[in-house]
């Protein structure tokens, strides 16, 4: 009788569980007091903090580096998983996952973290460990693929590299398929130090149906399974909205013009509703 009572109790708690929050950063230098609340929403002391490395040139180094800022700020648990080609569906390696409460994806190169996690075993464990509760993070390149379409860092008109994103034009920004845990939205990062405003507003001004999140360096947002998003860091987060905006149109030279943008400017401790589409 107790057993069976125990697995109806397991078979509720799983139906209704509840999906972990994403803590997204901008990059940069990660202070203290952000890693620290980080920490503190996956698990705190019983934290198992579980580092992807893929999208850096240099994984192993920065697999470790990362681990130890983990465990030197309070993790009481933290590690890494660094695998490539057939070894991402091995069982074996998917396994290694089971226990993390926090999985965090390093910064880099996005297009390397969704040319090798895209389709394989490992991807769809940790999309089912979100959906029970685990926490989903990453910094920079690892914040970049959180949209369901992501911005790859690359131009496909403008080829100067001198001169980045100094347009605002339409089938110029590239995008790909990203990880999908934000459906409504597009995320970028480095924003303000690196002035991508260009690129963002390129962006959402062609698929308006989405907001478009530009996450400063040492900025993060913590998004719940609700749809607010609260700003945690040093920096700002800039929200741009152009689901009402009117008249979007070029001119003979391919420039964007729109009405009725929204820009919203929040700093730490703020809220903004994804839903609702305003600061709470």
């Amino acid at each position: 009788m107790k057993n069976k009572l125990f697995m109806i109790l397991l078979l509720f708690s799983g139906l209704f569980a509840e999906q972990g929050d994403l803590f997204i950063i901008g990059g940069g230098e990660r202070p203290v007091s952000m890693i620290k609340y980080l920490i503190s929403i996956s698990g705190s002391e019983n934290s198992n903090i579980i580092v992807i490395p893929n999208a850096s040139g240099d994984p192993e180094d920065v697999a470790k580096y990362q681990v130890n800022q983990f465990l030197e700020t309070g993790a009481t648990q933290a590690s890494y998983v660094y695998a490539l080609g057939e070894m991402l569906n091995a069982d074996s390696v998917v396994q290694k996952i089971e226990k993390a409460t926090c999985i965090f994806f390093s910064g880099g190169d996005q297009r390397r973290l969704t040319k090798e996690l895209l389709n394989t075993k490992l991807l769809k464990k940790i999309n089912e460990k979100w959906q029970n509760g685990c926490v989903i993070s990453g910094t920079s390149a690892g914040a970049a693929v959180m949209s369901e379409l992501m911005i790859t860092g690359d131009e496909l008109k403008n080829k100067d590299k001198k001169k980045s994103f100094i347009t605002i034009e339409p089938e110029n920004i590239q995008l790909t398929q990203g990880f999908g845990f934000v459906k409504n939205a597009i995320i970028d990062q480095h924003f303000i130090a690196r002035k991508r405003q260009n690129r963002l507003i390129s962006v959402v001004l062609e698929h308006s149906e989405l907001l478009g999140i530009g996450i400063d360096e040492s900025t993060a947002i913590q998004v719940k399974n609700n749809g607010v998003l609260k700003v945690v860091g040093k920096n700002s987060v800039m929200i741009f909205d152009a689901t009402k905006s009117k008249n979007i149109t070029t001119d003979m030279n391919n420039n964007y013009s729109a009405s009725n943008i929204k820009m919203h400017i929040l700093t730490s401790g703020q809220y903004f509703d994804m839903k609702k589409r305003k600061m709470k």
